[in-house]
Parts: C-alpha cells; sequence; structure tokens
C-alpha cells in the first residue's frame, strides 16, 4: 500500500493567532520554553501545568465552524505538529472544537529533560514517524514561523507560512495572513 500524503498544522499562533512576550527564547531556541530551562533551570512539565495550564484559552479561543468546515475539508490525512506540550494542544483543539479533525498530535515532550522542538531536524523526523510517512515530498505544513518553514522546505515538505505580511514573507512555498486562506493556496487538497 503506498503512503497517503499528511498535511501538518501548527497549533499555536496559527490554527489561532496570539503574540508572545518571550519572543527573545522563542527567536533563540525555536521555543520560549527552551530558553527558560537552559537559563533559569524551569522544570518543564511543573511550567506547563502552572503557566500554559491556567492560561484563560475559554476567554480568548472559541469554536471557529469556517475553520473547522475548511480543515473537514481537507482531502488528505491531518495532523497538528507543535512545540507544545499534549495538555495544552489538546485543550486548545477542544475549546476550538478541533479535536475529532485530527489523526494526532506531534508534540513537544516536556518529560524529556532534552526534548526536540521545530525548527530542529530531529523534531520533524519524529512528526513523520508518529505520522507514519516516510517520504518527505508527501508532507505539508502550515506554520506561523519562518524557521520552521525554512526547515520544512529545505527537508521537501511543501510549506505554507502564515506570516504576519505574506507580501514580504521570503519563506515556504507559500503565503498567507490567515489560516482560513490556506485552501486558496492549495486547492487541489480540497477537490
Amino acid at each position: 500500500m503506498s503512503e497517503q500524503p499528511v498535511f501538518f498544522f501548527d497549533c499555536d499562533n496559527c490554527l489561532y493567532a496570539t503574540r508572545t512576550l518571550r519572543e527573545r527564547y522563542f527567536l533563540d531556541y525555536g521555543l520560549s520554553l527552551r530558553g527558560l530551562i537552559k537559563h533559569h533551570q524551569i522544570d518543564a512539565v511543573e511550567y506547563d501545568k502552572q503557566v500554559d495550564g491556567t492560561l484563560p484559552l475559554e476567554d480568548v479561543l472559541k469554536p471557529d465552524p469556517e475553520l473547522r468546515d475548511m480543515i473537514h475539508g481537507l482531502k488528505i490525512r491531518k495532523w497538528v505538529f507543535t512545540n507544545a506540550y499534549l495538555p495544552h494542544a489538546e485543550r486548545c483543539l477542544k475549546i476550538m472544537g478541533l479535536s475529532d479533525e485530527f489523526e494526532g498530535i506531534t508534540y513537544a515532550n516536556y518529560k524529556d529533560p532534552d526534548f526536540d522542538c521545530k525548527p530542529e531536524l530531529a523534531s520533524f523526523k519524529r512528526a513523520m514517524k508518529e505520522a507514519g510517512i516516510s517520504d518527505p515530498s508527501l508532507c505539508y505544513l502550515v506554520d506561523d514561523s519562518g524557521a520552521n518553514i525554512d526547515a520544512a522546505k529545505a527537508l521537501g515538505w511543501t510549506t505554507v507560512h502564515v506570516a504576519d505580511d505574506p507580501a514580504t514573507s521570503n519563506h515556504g512555498d507559500y503565503q498567507i495572513d490567515d489560516i482560513h486562506s490556506l485552501h486558496k493556496v492549495l486547492p487541489d487538497l480540497w477537490k
């Protein structure tokens, strides 16, 4: 049986939009938490429980029927690929009414002190393995991080950058300003 394509969706700042105050560590390490661990010996699991786990997401995230319909109409396998810890990703998907739209979630395993995360090559290889796909040409990624998009594109994935200004973005194969426009740049995947 031949492999089926997989579309990987970033979660934070992509399936929904927020801006982080921890920009420096994010830029330096690909994930703000990685900088906190490296420089401040933060326990990642405890951090997730005390910070991400207590964020009032219900106040800022709502079900998005338009997004759900767009994702539901995608005719290939769908997978979440996030640098968040699993409880946070599951919580976001549940609040947005998207939990049942994805086959699985590849997440940063905060229990492992040396966890990998995007844009590290090991993270992309792990996502492919967890999704059961070995051919990078059958992988798609939508993400708001230029570094993540660049890493995926270098591996041979088809990439869509959700950029603040798509006209000035030089990341990826396609650039959009909102996840709701995804079907417009790859319409064949929705037919």
